[in-house]
């Protein structure tokens, strides 16, 4: 398993990767309409090369061999707050641990960038089963909310922290 930042030429990778997870992870939790949105929101080409170019987000590919497995990305928010926007593995791969070494990626990248004591957030759907996966890393649910995403839809989340 090896683990390699990712650039504007993974986008494609990126984008496979999610047309694999995030539909089956978020299926039972959300509508077929909610799901093409976010998709589409999260994940399409030009989303996708704003995140990476303009809004400071930093992916992580997770590879098998050649095979892409997983991806994380990490934004910083503020001064002491930085949030792992997206941690993915695919369906089949779950359980193996690679989840662990993306979230452990991510880590080791926000303590590079920022060596003294700050927080990383994240949001989780909170009907998601990966709420235990991330209670495993460490994290905590630190608040919860609704939050709009435009179309009329909402992300039902919990807020997890972890001190770094």
């Amino acid at each position: 398993m090896s683990i390699r930042l990712a650039s504007l030429d993974d986008i494609p990778v990126i984008r496979r990767l999610a047309e694999k997870i995030f539909p089956p992870t978020y299926r039972s939790i959300l509508s077929p309409e909610q799901l093409e949105y976010m998709m589409q929101w999260m994940y399409g080409r030009d989303s996708l090369h704003r995140q990476i170019a303009d809004e400071g987000h930093v992916y992580f590919l997770a590879y098998d061999g050649d095979e892409p497995v997983g991806y994380v990305s990490v934004q910083q928010e503020s001064d002491d707050v930085y949030h792992l926007q997206k941690i993915y593995v695919l369906p089949s791969r779950q359980g193996e641990g690679i989840g662990q070494q993306l979230f452990q990626a991510a880590i080791s990248h926000v303590k590079r960038q920022h060596p003294s004591p700050c927080s990383l957030h994240l949001n989780v759907n909170r009907n998601n089963s990966a709420i235990g996966f991330y209670k495993r890393m460490g994290m905590k649910i630190h608040s919860q909310g609704d939050f709009p995403i435009g179309n009329g839809f909402y992300m039902n989340d919990y807020i997890m922290a972890l001190d770094i």
